[in-house]
């Protein structure tokens, strides 16, 4: 007899969602977990902390830059960095504790160490944990994803490393290259450059966030090189040192880079080393990804994958709907995921944030489509917020106006994507937006701004 009838590898936020799911669905469940802390990347080391992060240090600079503004005349204004360090901590430390909680409320049973799969017979699938071996009816895959390492660079984890080490560096860099303009590098290039870093960020590519909209990447790039932050694009690094008290970055075809430190964000791989997916006959394609059909299923019965070990977007969001669409899969018979639908969000300030195509896909495609833009200089919210940069842009097919894209660089932009992601799920059309009553003031006038100019009628243009 199995120990439980789902067992979940991984405690991020695709595998804890899932088995929590799984348990609300009825089904005796367990999950795995190696770290310290439950949570997974995003918890520990990746978006909360350097959320924490950019709440801290955009209130410092705020304060510092923008504070005689608001009739505040501040004098003697210094950093404390243990202090800053210390509340980030806090926060982690509530989250995960918060989710040990919820594993104790619906009775999942949490197995602490790195379960790697051992076999499968007609008992199920038996995975050690330890000495520990434990079978299960089904198991789901969600060991969520690592730093890419760039080849030629000597990461050591502390002077050269990923966004891990660039979440605790002891003092502020005199200098810090970025290596990679991706969200991460340029949401870490941002806390280091308010706390008062020379920031300078090298990106192969021509321009900064790849897969953001063209026009709002453009927008992005200048205002934040207005904030301070160095940009050098089309630049190819070709190695990274540690050379005495300080780093030496190589870039082809031109001088190398002095710095203090350096933060190489280049993208994640899946994380499937160690699990013995050979033992029970799981491929993996030549990225290292797990091969699932539609439905989350390997090709190994019982066995499932969801979050950054399978293709498509490496966001803790789309993980918990994978998790919540693979559980209600196997118990239901029913389970789905709009990739297309998928919000993407950049933390800087101002945020960045996009939901369905850009308008270069569009034109790709040969797709007729009408748009729509209106910038924050034109609400009063964000007048009165103190940040009115940036636009949004609403792209809406030319025939049926059904809306196929928003994209948002600007104050809180990360949270009025929800309003596009929602109206796009329902199939609303920019007529439905521009219709739909916004209060006043709000930042998310500009939505229905942005909805109304598809049709050439802005009001406040």
């Amino acid at each position: 007899m199995a120990d439980h009838e789902l067992l979940v590898i991984g405690a991020g936020p695709g595998g804890y969602v899932a088995a929590i799911r799984a348990a609300q669905l009825g089904l005796n469940v367990g999950i795995i977990e190696k770290e310290e802390k439950m949570g997974g990347t995003c918890l520990r080391v990746g978006c909360i902390p350097s959320k924490a992060l950019l709440e801290s240090s955009e209130r410092f600079r705020a304060t510092k830059e923008d504070g005689a503004d608001h009739g505040m005349d501040i004098e003697g204004l210094t950093l404390n960095l243990p202090n800053l360090m210390v509340r980030k901590e806090r926060v982690i430390e509530t989250l995960a504790t918060g989710i040990v909680g919820l594993m104790k409320k619906n009775k999942i049973k949490v197995y602490s160490g790195h379960g790697q799969f051992v076999g499968r017979d007609e008992a199920g699938v038996t995975v050690a944990v330890g000495d520990q071996q434990i079978v299960a009816d089904k198991v789901i895959i969600a060991t969520g994803s690592s730093a890419t390492p760039l080849r030629g660079v000597e990461e050591d984890g502390d002077r050269i490393g990923c966004s891990t080490a660039a979440l605790s560096y002891p003092e502020v860099p005199e200098h810090l290259v970025v290596i990679g303009a991706g969200a991460i590098g340029l949401e870490m290039g941002s806390v280091w450059n308010r706390l008062g870093s020379k920031v300078t960020v090298l990106e192969y590519l021509p321009r900064i966030l790849p897969a953001c909209d063209a026009a709002v990447a453009k927008e992005a790039r200048k205002i934040l090189a207005k904030q301070g932050l160095e940009f050098k694009l089309g630049v190819a690094v070709t190695g990274a040192k540690i050379e005495g008290d300080g780093c030496i970055v190589e870039v082809d075809g031109g001088d190398p880079i002095a710095c203090d430190r350096v933060l190489v964000s280049v993208g994640r791989r899946p994380h499937t080393e160690g699990l013995g997916l050979d033992q029970v006959g799981v491929a993996t394609n030549g990225r290292g990804f797990v091969e699932v059909d539609a439905h989350f299923a390997t090709g190994v019965p019982g066995i499932f994958a969801i979050g950054d070990v399978i293709p498509g977007p490496m966001l803790a969001h789309k993980a918990e709907e994978d998790g919540v669409a693979c559980v209600e899969r196997i118990v239901t018979g029913y389970g789905h995921v709009d990739y297309g639908l998928v919000p993407s969000i950049v933390y800087t300030e101002p945020e960045v944030a996009s939901v369905g195509v850009t308008e270069e896909a569009l034109k790709e495609a040969g797709t007729a489509y009408k748009s729509g833009r209106f910038r924050f200089a034109g609400n009063g919210r964000a007048l009165a917020h103190g940040h009115a940069v940036g636009f949004a842009k609403i792209l809406a097919d030319a025939e049926t106006d059904r809306v196929l894209g928003v994209h948002l660089v600007g104050p809180c932009a990360g949270e009025l994507i929800a309003e596009a992601a929602a109206a796009m799920t329902f199939g609303a059309s920019s007529e439905d937006i521009a219709r739909t009553c916004h209060a006043h003031p709000t930042l998310s006038e500009v939505v229905k701004e942005a909805a109304l100019d598809v049709d050439g009628r802005a009001i406040h243009r």
